[in-house]
C-alpha cells in the first residue's frame, strides 16, 4: 500500500509539473500563466475537481513510447464559478506545445460528454500547436470527435472558448463553433494556415499577429468577441461574463437582485437625440443610462461597430441587447452588422435570453460592395434569426425605422411582444427627402414645390402615429420613462410561452 501511495504522489507530482520547470519559465518569459494557474484563477478557490490526471499518450512511433507525461498536455475536470457548475480544459502548452494527441482529445470529449448529461457550461482554454504531428491520423480523427460534440453541445449547454496562445489549422474550429470566443493580446492567434503557408502559397509577407492575433480577429474578421490585455485580465473578465449565462437550455439566467429602482426615470434622455435627423448621437448612452446599474457587457466592441450588442439586467433579469448606432455609418445595417447581430439573437433565444433591441436605422448599407457581397442573404440572416426567436422580445424605435430594415429589427411583425417608440420616432418606406422625389418626379425643377411637399410627407409620416394607428406600436412612450416601461414588459413577459412547428431544422439564409 505504501509502494502505491508514493507511486501516486509520484504520478501526481510529475502531472503538476507538465513540460518541467524550464518550459513553465519559457512560458512565464512570454508573459502567460500554466494550464494549472490559468484554472486556479478561472475556478472558486478550492472546487477544481480534476479529471483523467494519469492518461498518457499511446504513440510509440518516432521516440514517442519513452517521452510520457501523465495528463498528456490538458487538464480536465469541473468546478464552481461564483458558485455554479461549469466543466473546463486547459491545454498545457509546456507538454509537447500543447497539441493535441488522441488520449489528449478523449479527455476534452469525456468532459464534454459529462457536462451534456448534467447541464452544465464548458469553457475551454485554448494554447496549442495544433494535431501532434507523431500521431498522424489519429490525432486528426481526435479533433473531429471534438468537433462532433461542439455541435451536439451547441444550443444545448453554453460553450466558451479563451484563446490564450496558438490556435492553428483544424485546432480552430472548435472555437469557432462555440457561442463565444476571447483571445489575449500579443500572445494569442487563430487561422488556418500560418505565414509560412501564406508566404509560400499566394507570396504575401505577414506576421502571425497580423494574420490571426487578437486585434485581426476582434476587429477585422469578427471571429473573436473581445481581446483582453493579459491572461489574469481575460480570466477575471470570463468570470464576469459567466454571471449572465444560464447553466443549460432548460433554465433561465441568473438573475441578480439590483438596488436600481426598476421604476427610475432619466430625464436626460429626453434630449439624447438632437432635433437635426442626420445629427449622430450614441445609442451606448441611451443603453448605459437604461440598464440596471450602467452595467453593460459588451461583445464585438470593435467590430461591425454600426450595431451594438452585449448583456445586461433590467430589474435583476439578464436582458441580451441589440441596438443600431447612429454614429457609425449612421446605424445603417450591413453584411458584418448583420452577422454580428444575427449569432447574437440566436444564442439569446437558445438560452432563454430576452432580446432588447433599440432601433434607429435609416436602411441597408447600399453599394455595390455590399450587393457584390450578398448583403441580401447576408440581411436575411438577422431578418431570419429575430423571426425565429421566441423569447421575450421588446423594443423601443428612438428616431428613425426605414424600409425593410424597419421590419427586420424585431418589428411586430416578427413576433416582436411589445414595441415602443419615441415621440419623434419616423417609420417610414424611406426618409421624406426621398420619398417626395420619387412620388413627385415632376416637381424636380421646383425646389420651393418640392420643399413644401417634403414638409407635407414628414407631417403626414415622419411621427409613430400611423404605425401606432394600425397596431404596429403599442404605445409612444417619453424617453424618460423608457426604464420603467421596459421593466413593466419583461416581468409581463416572464412567463411566456411560444413554440414554432416542429421541424428537423430550419435552414437559415447561411
Amino acid at each position: 500500500m505504501h509502494d502505491i501511495i508514493e507511486q501516486l504522489e509520484s504520478k501526481r507530482a510529475a502531472a503538476r509539473l507538465g513540460g518541467g520547470a524550464k518550459r513553465i519559465g519559457a512560458q512565464h518569459a512570454k508573459g502567460k500563466l500554466t494550464a494549472r494557474e490559468r484554472l486556479e484563477l478561472l475556478l472558486d478557490e478550492g472546487t477544481f475537481e480534476e479529471w483523467d490526471m494519469f492518461v498518457e499518450h499511446r504513440c510509440a512511433d518516432f521516440g514517442m513510447a519513452d517521452n510520457k507525461v501523465p495528463g498528456d498536455g490538458v487538464v480536465t475536470g469541473y468546478g464552481m464559478i461564483n458558485g455554479r457548475l461549469v466543466f473546463v480544459f486547459s491545454q498545457d502548452f509546456t507538454v509537447f506545445g500543447g497539441a493535441l494527441s488522441e488520449a489528449h482529445a478523449e479527455k476534452i470529449c469525456k468532459v464534454m460528454d459529462q457536462a451534456m448529461k448534467v447541464g452544465a457550461p464548458v469553457i475551454g482554454l485554448n494554447d496549442s500547436g495544433g494535431a501532434r504531428i507523431q500521431e498522424g491520423v489519429a490525432s486528426l480523427g481526435g479533433y473531429a470527435d471534438v468537433f462532433q460534440r461542439n455541435v451536439m453541445a451547441s444550443g444545448v449547454i453554453p460553450q466558451i472558448s479563451l484563446i490564450m496562445g496558438p490556435c492553428a489549422g483544424g485546432a480552430v474550429y472548435s472555437p469557432a463553433m462555440t457561442d463565444f470566443i476571447f483571445m489575449v493580446k500579443d500572445s494569442s492567434y487563430m487561422f488556418v494556415t500560418g505565414p509560412e503557408v501564406v508566404k509560400t502559397v499566394t507570396h504575401e509577407e505577414v506576421t502571425a499577429e497580423e494574420l490571426g492575433g487578437a486585434g485581426t480577429h476582434s476587429s477585422k474578421s469578427g471571429v473573436a468577441d473581445l481581446a483582453f490585455e493579459n491572461d489574469v485580465e481575460a480570466i477575471l473578465m470570463l468570470r464576469r461574463f459567466f454571471n449572465y449565462l444560464p447553466q443549460s437550455n432548460k433554465e433561465k439566467p441568473p438573475s441578480r437582485a439590483s438596488g436600481d429602482p426598476a421604476e427610475r426615470l432619466d430625464l436626460s434622455l429626453d434630449t439624447l437625440v438632437p432635433d437635426n435627423p442626420n445629427k449622430p448621437y450614441d445609442i451606448k448612452e441611451l443603453i448605459l443610462k437604461v440598464v440596471d446599474d450602467g452595467d453593460f457587457f459588451e461583445l464585438q466592441s470593435d467590430y461591425a461597430k454600426n450595431i451594438v450588442i452585449g448583456f445586461a439586467r433590467m430589474d435583476g433579469q439578464c436582458v441580451g441587447i441589440v441596438a443600431n448606432n447612429p454614429m457609425v455609418l449612421a446605424g445603417c445595417l450591413d453584411i458584418k452588422s448583420s452577422i454580428k447581430a444575427a449569432r447574437f439573437v440566436r444564442f439569446c433565444d437558445a438560452f432563454n435570453v430576452p432580446v432588447l433591441t433599440f432601433v434607429d436605422v435609416p436602411g441597408f448599407m447600399p453599394g455595390t460592395a455590399q450587393e457584390y457581397g450578398g448583403i441580401i442573404k447576408h440581411g436575411a440572416k438577422l431578418l431570419y434569426a429575430y423571426a425565429e426567436c421566441t423569447v421575450p422580445k421588446v423594443t423601443v424605435i428612438t428616431r428613425k425605422a426605414y424600409g425593410g430594415a424597419y421590419d427586420v429589427m424585431s418589428s411586430k411583425h416578427l413576433r416582436g411582444d411589445v414595441n415602443f417608440a419615441w415621440p419623434n420616432a419616423e417609420i417610414a418606406v424611406m426618409g421624406a427627402k426621398g420619398a417626395v422625389e420619387i412620388i413627385f418626379r415632376e416637381d424636380k425643377g421646383d425646389p420651393a414645390k418640392l420643399s413644401a411637399r417634403e414638409a407635407e410627407y414628414k407631417a403626414r409620416f415622419a411621427n409613430p402615429f400611423v404605425a401606432g394607428a394600425r397596431g404596429f406600436i403599442d404605445d409612444v412612450i417619453q424617453p424618460h420613462e423608457t426604464r420603467k416601461r421596459i421593466c413593466r414588459s419583461l416581468a409581463m413577459l416572464k412567463d411566456k410561452k411560444l413554440e414554432n412547428p416542429w421541424r428537423k431544422h430550419g435552414n437559415i439564409p447561411l
